[in-house]
């Protein structure tokens, strides 16, 4: 008789089924016809398979369609094979390297002399759905490093080669290859059963790029395309995609006079005095908010001795990303600039001894970072080398993470609803390299596990995406066109603490290790406001534009009371100007249009006669007009939308 194994299902329910029957048999026999139709690929734990794969051992099992976010994945990698194959058909002597998937689609690297030209990936975009159309079963096969190293010999492709040697020389006894029709890459895998379930794929645009992202090493052409289940989806992205250029934090930072990049200092952001006032509306808001809410601010310093990240475990694992400095005295870089809070945070905490009745301490800075990013990955204000954080720790005693956890998420959902981001919840477990024993980490993720589930919150099972010393709940916030940004955190973290030596005295008058949490909302102020530029197009609620309103006259003989108006306001504590220039009324009005200002002030006879304003909110056509309003009036309907929702 067979073997027997248990395979267990999502809803909780298990079945005995013979070890080495495949995962497409045994959905078929055990769940039914309808999911083995629309099943793409399975998890077994944390083994990916594709349905032809046999199950021989128990385990919990999911299957994946084309209604999960993971089959979407799945199907983009596809068409990355796809889109390779026909490459190589269409321009025979192109070598091929790597093609993932990404956030957004895929892409493809190539090692080619002549440029791919547009007309290139017209060609090369009909040649892939045709093969999506002939519906190309994917078949898998592992080989021995000779077999492998012989194949790929044979086809001439070096960088292949490259990559084979690496992968044995780690260790492997085997190479995954999986073919459709007669083209053959290696893979982890999984994939689809077949090209056919692509859907359909969209060729974006080509990019030059560095094998192994190496400047020295030879240059490639990364050829970026995207793929969905159905056409509609796809017209959908491309138009959400449309939209998202003329959003674009760059093109509308520049036209509303924000912010700027310079060479001197690459991937470090000149604020101008408007995006200056914009930094420090969402500052203060959330200096506020933390105030209100039990933190207490701290600032800490900028550059360390390697003491402090040998400690924390950032000198062996992360010195490639700090910006390190050079000790005069001992030759050496014994120093760097700070690329993250936290061990600074810890050495204030140690500085005083703490008992059970302060905790929870929660400590909230908006200090300077500096990262050491890749030029190649510096991008506006989303990827940047200075940036701050709104970041906070709070350290606490392990029977008080459910009720912080919960006081957290509330502040989360506070904030991103004064936006209008709406947002989702994900629980990330141990990575596979992780510090700390499992006994540990089975305590902190069933403790944040049970914490996030006392809040109500819907949440994503996110397995090994944790940080490498916790678990984490991440949210993942979504725009006014639907994109999607990975912002707030809440980590915790026994491990640190223990690095540390952190303690408090408790009720037994003994020492103890208090747990910590790190969280943010904003995460970066650079990358959040990027988001909020393009979420909100340029428009900005009174409470957040960096002017509030400007002040326009009809005539300079109105200027006398348009400053009475600029000073009254400004002693209110609105951000206003007053444009004193000499254009006429309609160019400042729509100059005024043209930079987003919420309100704009016309002051002309009736308004000085009156003692008024005639608000104009920004924003097309007569609705926008206010028509004429005295003075206070007006003021107390700014102060009320100038006012912080959170």
């Amino acid at each position: 008789m067979a073997e027997q194994i248990e395979i267990t299902l999502p809803d909780g329910s298990s079945k005995q089924v013979p070890a080495g029957i495949t995962v497409a048999d045994f959905v078929k026999t055990n769940i039914g016809a309808g999911l083995a139709r629309a099943a793409l690929f399975a998890r077994l734990d944390g083994d990916e398979l594709d349905l032809s794969r046999p199950l021989n051992r128990s385990g919990k099992l999911t299957v994946f369609t084309n209604k999960s976010r993971e089959g979407l994945d799945l199907i983009r990698h596809d068409a990355a094979h796809v889109m390779a194959s026909v490459v190589q058909r269409l321009f025979p002597g192109t070598q091929v390297t790597i093609g993932p998937s990404t956030e957004d689609g895929f892409y493809y690297d190539f090692y080619r002399k002549e440029p791919f030209t547009p007309e290139d990936l017209q060609k090369i975009e009909a040649a892939a759905n045709e093969e999506i159309r002939k519906d190309l079963p994917f078949v898998r096969k592992e080989v021995s490093r000779d077999e492998a190293l012989q194949l790929f010999e044979k086809l001439g492709e070096k960088f292949k080669i490259e990559i084979v040697e690496d992968i044995f020389a780690k260790g492997a006894k085997t190479l995954t290859l999986y073919s459709h029709g007669d083209w053959v890459d290696f893979c982890l895998g999984p994939h689809a059963p077949s090209t056919g379930r692509i859907g359909v794929i969209k060729l974006l645009n080509v990019a030059g790029a560095y094998w192994r992202g190496d400047h020295t090493k030879p240059q490639l052409q990364r050829i970026y395309g995207t793929a969905f289940f159905e056409k509609k989806d796809l017209d959908a992205w491309l138009k959400q995609q449309e939209e998202a250029k003329k959003r674009d934090h760059r093109k509308l930072g520049k036209e509303l006079d924000l912010f700027a990049f310079h060479p001197a200092a690459p991937g470090a952001a000149f604020w101008t005095h408007r995006g200056t006032l914009l930094f420090h509306a969402l500052g203060n808001a959330m200096r506020g908010l933390c105030l209100r809410n039990g933190y207490q601010e701290v600032k800490t310093p900028l550059m360390y001795n390697k003491m402090l990240w040998e400690r924390s475990g950032h000198w062996g694992k992360y010195r490639e990303n700090m910006f390190l400095i050079l000790d005069n005295e001992t030759k050496e870089h014994d120093f760097s600039l700070k690329p993250m809070n936290c061990p600074s945070h810890h050495l204030l905490y140690q500085m005083k001894r703490h008992s059970y009745r302060e905790l929870p301490i929660r400590y909230h800075t908006q200090d300077v970072l500096h990262r050491n990013e890749a030029t190649g990955v510096l991008s506006g204000l989303t990827r940047v080398r200075q940036f701050q954080q709104d970041d906070a720790h709070i350290y606490l005693m392990e029977s008080q993470i459910t009720d912080e956890v919960k006081r957290l998420s509330e502040l989360l959902k506070k904030v991103y609803e004064a936006f209008g981001l709406s947002y989702t919840a994900r629980f990330a477990t141990r990575p596979v390299q992780r510090i700390g024993s499992d006994e540990t980490w089975d305590r902190a993720e069933s403790g944040l596990r049970a914490a996030l589930e006392k809040t109500g919150l819907a949440y994503e099972l996110k397995p090994g995406d944790g940080a490498f010393y916790g678990p984490k709940i991440d949210f993942d916030v979504s725009d006014s066109i639907g994109r999607k940004w990975q912002l707030g955190t809440i980590q915790l973290d026994y491990e640190v603490p223990e690095r540390f030596e952190l303690g408090y005295i408790g009720e037994d008058n003994k020492e103890h290790r208090p747990v910590l949490i790190h969280r943010a909302i904003y995460g970066s102020f650079e990358r959040f406001i990027a988001i909020l530029i393009e979420h909100y197009a340029g428009n900005f609620p009174v409470w957040l534009a960096p002017f509030q309103a400007r002040i326009v006259t009809v005539a300079d003989r109105h200027q006398p009371w348009a400053r009475e108006v600029y000073e009254k306001l400004q002693s209110r504590g609105l951000r206003v100007e007053l444009d004193e220039s000499s254009e006429k009324l309609g160019a400042k009005i729509r100059d005024a249009q043209l930079m987003k200002v919420p309100y704009t002030l016309v002051v002309g006879d009736k308004e000085v006669e009156g003692k008024g304003v005639s608000p104009r909110v920004h924003g097309e056509g007569k609705q926008a007009d206010l028509g004429y309003l005295p003075l206070d009036p007006f003021i107390e309907r700014i102060e009320r939308e100038a006012a912080i929702p959170f």
